[in-house]
């Protein structure tokens, strides 16, 4: 019988991450210390099932960062910065997946000596098996039904797109250089750690009892609060609030929402790390909260302005996913409803309301839609958990430390980080490039 280890690991407080670990999954033992960090196998014990399922998630979440993402974003800046918001996009991507490689994946995914930050076991992959003639291949303690490139790609899929969510916060004015320099930094600086954290099983908040199924606190609020710090430290566009600031094309900005929405499958279905009943749960429930988050943000919509916009339900599309990520293997219908409509209410205050009275130009609601969506998806775990179903017991309170630290961790290194790229290369546009547009000012290159 193949034991898979879901990615937030169930602990129950008060037993250590290994005694825990153990409690949920007997086949582990404690005298083989394999269990608890990646190690080599035999053929035999890879699932063809799972690793196929694995394959596929692992596509449907790099599909949400190219072109997802990336349309998402473009559809709604100004015409004069569509290609720059792209060329962000694809630039992360690719600076992510060397950094990762080298470094991020084993500062996150293997035991450290502290609970804040893995080890140097898995630096530029070392170790990573695969063995034709010998049938061996290595295996994350994680995951270990599918080997472990597989698992290494999945997670860098997350890698990527949580620094590609704040690239939304900053745009139209920041320099493509100080850019680069931010989201490479914060992956490694901010990222990485806060992985460790949450879904290592030895991390602080894994042994404290903290659940987040698919990334509502490890993304979602991680580059929600990094959002907001570069909204304060950019300040805003010129001419905001004074003038119209006309999407380019919410056309594309419909067809990115549709591909984030179908990659979400992977995204939470895949991080059950298997073929199984609670990637399908996954799967179910977070289309539901979806649904019901979009349709509650084009009520509120319509009755707060008369009518309906493509806009806003694009936006609830994504409040719903953002907000049903951290219990997406943890609720039934019930909660994937609850949250949906929580979801709807909190993330339209956060774009409309929040944002004026944090006095920030968060260009895309990074914070507003991500932040807030994450922080009501991390608490309302607590809330709705079903331990029957999710094989796991936390708390409104546990749920609310975890959320919190990350917030205000992310917060604050992201200012630090901020500041001394301000300091070293300068962080803004000038004023005639900005009004110029960054594609022709910084690229050489326009939208016809």
């Amino acid at each position: 019988m193949q034991t898979t280890i879901p990615r937030a690991t169930p602990v129950v407080r008060p037993l250590r991450p290994t005694a825990a670990l153990l409690a949920f999954f007997p086949a582990l033992s404690l005298a083989d210390d394999a269990a608890n960090r990646p190690h080599t196998v035999g053929f035999d014990a890879i699932s063809s099932g799972d690793s196929a399922w694995m394959l596929v998630a692992t596509a449907l979440v790099l599909l949400m960062t190219l072109p997802g993402l990336a349309l998402f974003y473009a559809g709604m800046v100004r015409r004069k910065n569509v290609l720059t918001l792209c060329l962000h996009t694809l630039a992360c991507c690719c600076a992510v997946t060397l950094l990762w490689v080298v470094a991020g994946y084993s500062l996150a995914f293997t035991p450290g000596d502290t609970p804040f930050l893995g080890g140097w076991q898995r630096l530029l992959l070392h170790d990573l098996v695969y063995l034709k003639d010998a049938a061996r291949l290595s295996v994350s303690h994680l995951a270990p039904t599918i080997p472990e490139s597989v698992f290494v790609m999945y997670q860098l899929t997350f890698a990527i797109i949580t620094p590609a969510l704040i690239v939304g916060a900053f745009a139209e004015r920041i320099r493509f250089g100080a850019m680069l320099a931010f989201l490479a930094l914060w992956s490694l600086l901010v990222y990485v750690p806060v992985a460790h954290w949450v879904w290592e099983p030895s991390g602080w908040l894994a042994s404290l009892g903290a659940l987040d199924f698919a990334g509502g606190t490890v993304v979602h609020i991680n580059a929600g609060a990094a959002g907001l710090a570069c909204a304060w430290m950019l300040g805003p566009r010129r001419g905001y609030g004074s003038e119209p600031f006309v999407p380019f094309n919410l056309g594309f900005t419909l067809t990115g929402a549709a591909l984030l929405w179908v990659g979400w499958f992977g995204f939470n279905a895949g991080s059950a790390l298997a073929a199984d009943g609670r990637a399908g749960m996954a799967m179910l429930v977070t289309h539901v909260a979806a649904a019901a988050a979009t349709l509650t943000w084009l009520a509120i919509e319509w009755m707060a302005k008369g009518r309906v916009t493509l806009l806003g339900g694009c936006s609830g599309v994504v409040a719903g996913l953002v907000a049903i990520t951290p219990a997406s293997g943890f609720v039934g219908l019930g909660g994937a409803l609850g949250i949906g409509v929580l979801a709807g209410i909190g993330c339209f205050w956060g774009a409309t309301q929040l944002k004026h009275l944090l006095r920030a130009d968060d260009a895309l609601d990074v914070f507003g839609i991500h932040g807030i969506g994450g922080l009501i998806g991390a608490l309302a775990t607590g809330v709705f958990n079903a331990p029957a179903l999710s094989g796991a017991r936390t708390d409104v309170l546990t749920q609310a430390i975890a959320a919190f630290a990350t917030l205000g961790y992310s917060l604050v290194v992201s200012l630090l980080l901020l500041k001394l790229i301000d300091l070293v290369i300068g962080l803004r546009v000038s004023a005639e490039q900005e009004d110029l547009g960054l594609d022709l000012a910084l690229h050489g290159e326009q939208v016809a």
